[in-house]
């Protein structure tokens, strides 16, 4: 044995036993590669762990080339011409580089494993390793053997590919099954189980704070949504538009909230019946926090009513009944379109093409005292009548209790209906429901992710609850914060036995809104698609998506079309309270607060310079106790002090009205912002200017409590006006507390607001 042997073996050694190091290293980050394409059709790796003869003679190739320089032996021309050859044909460089992609291993870090590739056809072996410094040893193909030009283009695609986009889908709950679907149709990597690392987006069954650790990624719940889309809260986000703008919200139903309206309800029925007696009004009550139908149910008169006022009464919504749907094969049913809110600052919203038709099981009869307990009847919700012998389970997209929207669009194009004009209006109710409740939910994603803390951003799919009546118009029944997206249901195989069994309506649906959501929360989309021609946008997201060893398969056209900023000059006008809500924000002062305290309140007034003689700092303060007060006691399980928004808007509304008697209201508070903006802006330029003087049409000094009338304000012309023809249920004789305008009374309040809890109500 010579001196150089044993040099080479030591060599050897050494590298063995790096390898063994980088591999424990590399071990957790070759387990989240993405899995590459095949590599290139003339080349395939073999592993390492070869046969003998083969490692000893790469072995023996590899050492060899290194040493030459120490070897005393003579060589050839020939000899010395192959190692030059060798350390300068990038070609096999690129084939090499590119087996070590296809291995799973990262590109440009060192690698001590034996690389030996196989030319298919041939059954000859080209072997090389890797020196410990991390100089890659080439080898020179066998003559007749030709490497292919593009070997080096294929690496480089294989070295861009991108990692997959990672789901945790540990909180899915019902809608696991429709997400796995998704999450295969875009061959991205999901985590059943969740990851200890961060993934890229984080998919919730309830509740934003289903996982409360999450400091990055993105997450398919708002903070507060749950909250916002109870139906009193609902009801109250609607009601303050209704004040500003009454005839683009005339789509929500007459609405009072129960127990603390228990009172002005009863003595408006009794008002509306006096007046006619051949009125017969239907109500239907819904519980706050009700779901699936439970708990819903239909009166006529006050005293039905199971909910009466007091302090321990659950708390509910009392709507009016629409009278006149629309019917098909004599049935009432309703819309369920699922909504994606993508982002709140700047606001996006897309809708679903596609939707859920939801069918009663028995026909249709107007309400009268002897039907009202007929659920299957009047309620259309899903989860009731599945419970009918009636519901029928059907394969068929366009027959069955639960049919697609489209199906019953075309059914009504094939009577004359104008579609386009029913779209038209859904998007527009769609985009002011969502303008209404964009202010609050500002106010709980500050509190949750204060700007400038590390967390993750977010999105959700609402599910909007929509009713047609006769003539076509859209009615806002409800909105849900958790639509089930559940695509299977319990059928009965045998008698007694049951099994869940895919629902092909639900899942032509449910599996594309939720895919679609996928792709457009890809993180890899650096440039929005949306900021991109509407044509080019379903290019963009319709390209093909590869999976190992298979070629291309382009998915579906996108069924989430965005509405919203794409109509933003039509309803830009509507985001008046969102304004009121920036002047909320900015004097909160502690971060994560949602309540304005007295010292935040007063440092708003005058900031913006709205005290004057008329109305002094003492005056300001019994105003903020005088509502703060009243809104504590609505809410009397409350533990938080302070004003909260809907407070804060009611308190803005009386300075506006205060201020700039002569306007009409939505002038008043625009007027009012304008003076606000400006004075803010004033001191953001170091000038702060004088205070403005109080309207010319003011008054002496008024009293500023609350309960009192305010000024500026009178009733409604709709409590005094007769009735019109046509209307089931006509505004002079029973109005809503929905006015345009703020009653007098003390139990008159539009702009109130439960305690917001994060109890998670379940998917209905």
């Amino acid at each position: 044995m010579s001196d150089h042997y044993v040099k080479v073996k030591v060599q050897l050694e050494q590298m063995k036993s790096s390898g063994e190091v980088v591999e424990k290293e590399e071990a957790d980050i070759i387990e989240d590669e993405v899995p590459v394409a095949s590599p290139p059709a003339s080349v395939s790796p073999i592993p390492a762990s070869g046969t003998p003869v083969a490692q000893r003679e790469t072995s023996k190739t590899s050492v060899t080339c290194r040493n030459r320089s120490k070897s005393r032996s003579k060589l050839g021309k020939d000899e010395k011409n192959t190692c030059a050859k060798q350390e300068s044909d990038p070609a096999l460089q690129g084939t090499i580089v590119a087996s070590n992609a296809n291995s799973g291993k990262p590109m440009n870090r060192i690698d001590n494993d034996r690389q030996m590739l196989q030319i298919k056809g041939t059954g000859k072996i080209l072997q090389g390793e890797t020196e410990a410094n991390g100089n890659t040893v080439p080898i020179q193909p066998p003559k007749d053997i030709k490497v292919s030009p593009h070997n080096k283009e294929d690496a480089n695609k294989v070295a861009k590919r991108r990692k997959p986009v990672t789901v945790d889908t540990l909180k899915a709950k019902t809608s696991l099954e429709a997400l796995k679907l998704s999450i295969r149709q875009l061959k991205w990597k999901e985590f059943p189980m969740g990851r200890r690392s961060a993934c890229d987006i984080y998919w919730h069954g309830v509740s934003f704070h289903d996982n409360d650790n999450i400091i990055s990624g993105q997450v398919n719940k708002f903070p507060g949504m749950i909250e916002m889309l109870r139906k009193i809260n609902l009801t109250r986000a609607v009601r303050t538009m209704q004040e500003l703008f009454p005839e683009e919200y005339n789509f929500y139903p007459r609405s009072w909230i129960l127990p603390e309206e228990y009172q002005l309800f009863s003595a408006q029925i009794s008002l509306a019946k006096d007046s006619d007696a051949s009125l017969k009004p239907t109500f239907i009550i819904k519980p706050d926090g009700g779901s699936q139908g439970d708990g819903i149910y239909l009166i006529r008169d006050p005293s039905d009513l199971r909910v009466i006022a007091g302090s321990h009464t659950k708390q509910s919504v009392v709507q009016e009944y629409i009278h006149k749907p629309l019917l098909i094969d004599k049935l009432k049913f309703d819309i369920r379109l699922y909504v994606l809110v993508k982002s709140l600052e700047p606001l996006e919203i897309y809708i679903a093409k596609e939707g859920l038709s939801r069918f009663c099981t028995e026909p249709y009869q107007e309400p009268s005292q002897k039907n009202l307990s007929h659920v299957f009847m009047h309620l259309t919700n899903y989860s009731l009548n599945v419970q009918s012998g009636n519901f029928v389970h059907s394969d068929s997209l366009s027959s069955g209790s639960k049919r697609t929207f489209s199906s019953v669009l075309y059914r009504l194009a094939s009577k004359g209906v104008d579609i386009k004009k029913v779209w038209s209006d859904i998007i527009s109710l769609v985009i002011k429901t969502v303008i209404a409740l964009v202010p609050e939910l500002k106010v709980y994603y500050q509190a949750d992710i204060p700007s400038g803390k590390p967390g993750p951003t977010c999105f959700q799919i609402l599910g909007f609850d929509i009713l047609l009546m006769k003539n076509l118009k859209p009615v806002l029944l409800e909105v849900n914060a958790n639509p089930s997206m559940r695509i299977e249901h319990e059928q009965e195989v045998s008698p007694g036995v049951f099994e869940y069994v895919t629902s092909p309506v639900d899942e032509e649906v449910k599996v594309g809104v939720i895919r679609d959501t996928l792709r457009l929360m890809d993180p890899a989309q650096k440039k929005s698609p949306t900021s991109y021609p509407e044509h080019q946008q379903e290019e963009m997201l319709g390209s093909p998506v590869r999976g190992p060893g298979e070629e291309g398969r382009v998915l579906p056209s996108m069924c989430l079309k965005q509405v919203f900023p794409k109509y933003t000059k039509q309803f830009s006008y509507l985001r008046t309270v969102e304004r009121i809500t920036a002047l909320f924000l900015r004097f909160l002062g502690v971060k994560g607060n949602m309540r304005l305290g007295p010292t935040g309140f007063r440092t708003f007034i005058r900031n913006c310079k709205l005290s004057n003689s008329h109305f002094s700092m003492a005056t300001v303060d019994i105003l903020y106790i005088d509502i703060t007060r009243r809104w504590a006691g609505m809410l009397p399980d409350s533990r938080e002090a302070g004003m909260g928004l809907q407070a804060f808007v009611e308190a803005f509304f009386y300075l506006a009205q205060r201020r700039f008697k002569s306007l009409p209201l939505r002038e008043q508070v625009v007027s009012l912002l304008e003076v606000c903006e400006a004075q803010l802006d004033n001191q953001g330029k170091g000038d702060l200017g004088g205070a403005l003087p109080e309207d010319s049409t003011s008054s002496t000094r008024r009293s500023v409590s609350c309960s009192r009338t305010q000024p500026g304000r009178s009733h409604h012309p709709h409590h005094t006006s007769t009735s019109t023809p046509g209307q089931a249920l006509s505004a002079p004789q029973l109005c809503s507390p929905a006015t345009p305008r703020r009653a007098s009374s003390q139990d008159y309040r539009l702009h109130q607001r439960l305690r917001p809890t994060h109890k998670g109500n379940v998917e209905n």
